[in-house]
């Protein structure tokens, strides 16, 4: 597949990386890469826009559109640390080739869908393929890219991927209030028809030299069930029926099988040990608190512009452009002060923020003004979010050793996807809000005014515990690669080193980072390919 090393077999012992930016083949590299990642970018930021209108037009309750947030997210959680796995051991082209085909596949099924719960069902498997997409895109530029132009290709990719998600919500409002809903999921089938061909024509193989150990398949499987039954159990508790305390029941006793088959195997998918890190479970703990009040201030602030403060939904779109333009902007800044100062200041300062953010929403309401009622919480919440994650990557990465950093990257981003689908199906319980609140402005307004000090109080906490438990890391820690971040949904991944890449700087800025390869097993001998001895 693809030139240079196309048709290896990727079992086969991989060579230094050779490919220059400048040459054609590394066009068509970031082309494919940007492309890629984009699919999956664009979908996390555009589809809470949507959700009015699609509830509309299928007939569909609040829980319903519950689940076309949540649907996608159980899955890509789920499955997210298996799916660069399966780049290692296959060959990253291949699994990221078949995530694109297979996310644009689901995305046809979510814009011709008849009824919710075909859209559901179709979010479930946009999840799967963006599981097996999303590790693939940097690792793909990391084992391609001579050392010497990786830094390049990477701000590059970063810079154009942060634009995408930058755009996405004004993006997914024009296309809601112009040629209609379907057409956010229906717009990804042309761009994978771009993408898939040039991968496969032009993009290297590339594979771990030592991808040993079993598939955890058993593990993500109980883990993305556990999810799966824990969200329904809280979607549906406000309905009184017997399903919901046995549904309830069953999450958590597949979460405790979880745990047990991940404590007794030797090749985990999550190795419990990492655990053992004090500072690697606080932070991850931070990340819990911050990314659930994320999740549902942006599922809710979509719905209270549209039903309570009449925005049209390309209105709404374009009124959440500032936090995302902030983050894409300052990021990297706040990265290189975070290096100088520690990540315990900005780790509590940010949080902060956001909190006053949610509670500066409470002014948001009927008719409520754009410049005096709603740009200035969402300033104020980019300011918080440009402070607070660059650090937040910087302290998990500095948490663990060297060899772990791709492993511990992207626990910390599936505690963070996690988190957030929690609060979507929690906070309409926890405010009261009834299956059709949404198409009720009086209603909805009110389970919003609920649900913004809620938010602003797992921040608050989220700051406290970063205050009492986050240190100043060694100097020699590991270092993020990526500085350069437009997505709220959830961090930005860090993978292993490249062989051949230098430490970055501690007061360089290089860009972004999406996830690379995650190795399948946590002890496993370090590949000279993505985790170079320091």
């Amino acid at each position: 597949m693809g030139t240079g090393t196309g048709g290896q077999d990727p079992a086969q012992p991989q060579r230094t990386p050779a490919v220059r930016i400048s040459s054609p083949t590394g066009r068509w590299i970031l082309l494919a890469t940007v492309l890629g990642s984009s699919m999956a970018m664009l979908d996390s930021t555009v589809v809470n826009v949507a959700l009015p209108r699609i509830g509309e037009d299928l007939d569909a309750g609040l829980a319903a559109l519950q689940w076309t947030v949540n649907a996608y997210l159980v899955t890509l959680a789920g499955l997210l640390l298996l799916g660069g796995s399966l780049g290692d051991r296959y060959g990253r082209c291949h699994v990221f080739v078949a995530g694109v085909l297979w996310f644009a596949a689901a995305s046809l099924l979510c814009g011709i869908a008849p009824n919710a719960t075909v859209l559901i069902a179709a979010r479930a498997l946009q999840g799967v393929g963006g599981a097996l997409l999303t590790p693939g895109s940097l690792a793909l530029i990391q084992a391609s890219f001579h050392p010497d132009d990786r830094g390049r290709a990477v701000g590059l990719w970063s810079g154009l991927g942060g634009i995408g998600a930058a755009v996405g919500p004004f993006l997914g409002g024009w296309l809601v209030a112009g040629p209609g809903w379907r057409w956010i999921f229906l717009l990804n089938v042309p761009l994978a028809l771009i993408c898939a061909p040039v991968a496969v024509r032009h993009v290297p193989e590339s594979a771990r030299e030592r991808a040993d150990g079993r598939f955890d398949v058993l593990g993500a499987a109980l883990g993305a069930l556990s999810l799966a039954l824990v969200t329904y159990a809280l979607i549906e508790a406000g309905h009184g029926s017997l399903a919901v305390p046995l549904t309830a029941a069953a999450g958590i006793l597949t979460g405790a099988a979880f745990v047990h088959v991940e404590r007794h195997r030797s090749d985990p998918m999550l190795p419990p040990g990492i655990f053992a890190s004090r500072q690697f479970t606080a932070v991850n703990l931070v990340t819990v608190c911050v990314y659930a009040a994320f999740g549902g201030f942006f599922f809710l602030t979509a719905l209270q512009l549209q039903v309570v403060a009449g925005y049209s939904p390309l209105r709404a779109g374009t009124a959440l452009l500032p936090t995302t333009v902030l983050m894409l902007l300052f990021s990297a800044r706040s990265g290189a002060l975070a290096d100088r100062v520690g990540p315990r200041l900005p780790l509590t300062a940010g949080p902060l923020l956001c909190a006053v953010a949610m509670l500066l929403m409470l002014r948001v309401g009927k008719d409520a003004d754009y410049l005096t009622d709603v740009l200035p919480a969402l300033l104020v919440m980019g300011a918080g979010m440009v402070v607070l994650v660059a650090p937040l990557t910087a302290a998990v990465l500095a948490s663990v050793d060297t060899s772990r950093a791709g492993l511990a990257s992207g626990i910390n981003n599936t505690a963070a996807r996690a988190a957030g689908l929690l609060a979507v199906a929690a906070l309409p319980l926890l405010t009261g809000m009834g299956p059709e609140a949404y198409r009720s402005a009086d209603a909805f307004d009110a389970s919003f005014r609920r649900a913004m000090p809620i938010c602003a109080g797992l921040l608050v906490a989220g700051a406290v515990l970063a205050f009492a438990t986050v240190r100043r890391p060694a100097p020699d820690c590991r270092r993020p690669e990526c500085r350069v971040h437009g997505s709220v949904t959830a961090p930005p991944l860090e993978g292993g080193r490249p062989r051949g890449a230098a430490r970055p700087a501690a007061t360089a800025s290089p860009p972004t980072a999406f996830p690379p390869a995650i190795s399948p097993r946590a002890d496993a001998p370090t590949d000279p390919d993505t985790d170079a001895a320091d």
